[in-house]
């Protein structure tokens, strides 16, 4: 675990999905990431995953706007139906932009920008995440070789930059809707997420 990272506690999550183990880590400067483990992912064998930024909207709140929740759902369920896997959670709202911001963006949205133009429009980057924490993460797990549930190639890289062996990508197309088909046009237009139409 770099400097940037450290463990914090882990404690047992019982969910809809079945139980996990979860695993607090606190980067410098005081922001907290979780990780939830099912099962023995320590062997050395592939292990399912998802690198899944926050999304309160999405996540907590049930938002059409975006994909994130039914994607979160949907990658607990396929760690229980695999029996073990690890789902990073990194508490980078907004594609890192912080939740206030994003509400200016999604206001920006509603007035025509799409989420790319809408972060510009505010000064903000596009994706200010930092995936490398996921690589910190799963090197302290003991995980070295992941079958990751994503759209990202930018995740899939920065894994393999991190040192961490990509041996699949499992694609996790879930939550289209009316009130979110042009956001998903966007990130494939223009962040490159591998989207089947």
């Amino acid at each position: 675990m770099t400097e940037a990272l450290k463990f914090v506690a882990s404690c047992r999550l019982p969910t809809e999905w079945g139980i996990f183990t979860m695993h607090g880590f606190e980067e410098t400067g005081g922001q907290e990431h979780i990780a939830l483990v099912m099962g023995e992912v320590s062997d050395g064998l592939p292990v399912l995953s998802r690198i899944h930024s926050e999304c309160l909207t999405g996540d907590a709140l049930f938002s059409k706007k975006c994909d994130c929740g039914p994607q979160l759902m949907a990658a607990m369920k396929a760690v229980q139906q695999e029996g073990r896997g690890v789902i990073v959670y990194l508490r980078q709202e907004g594609r890192g932009i912080g939740l206030i911001n994003k509400i200016r963006a999604y206001r920006l949205q509603d007035q025509g920008l799409d989420t790319v133009e809408a972060n510009l429009e505010l000064g903000l980057p596009v994706d200010a995440r930092n995936f490398s924490l996921a690589g910190d993460i799963y090197r302290h797990l003991g995980v070295a070789s992941i079958k990751l549930l994503t759209n990202n190639p930018e995740k899939i890289q920065t894994m393999k930059d991190s040192g961490i062996n990509v041996v699949e990508r499992v694609a996790l197309q879930v939550g289209e809707n009316i009130e979110n088909e042009h956001y998903l046009q966007t990130k494939a237009d223009k962040l490159g997420h591998l989207l089947q139409k």
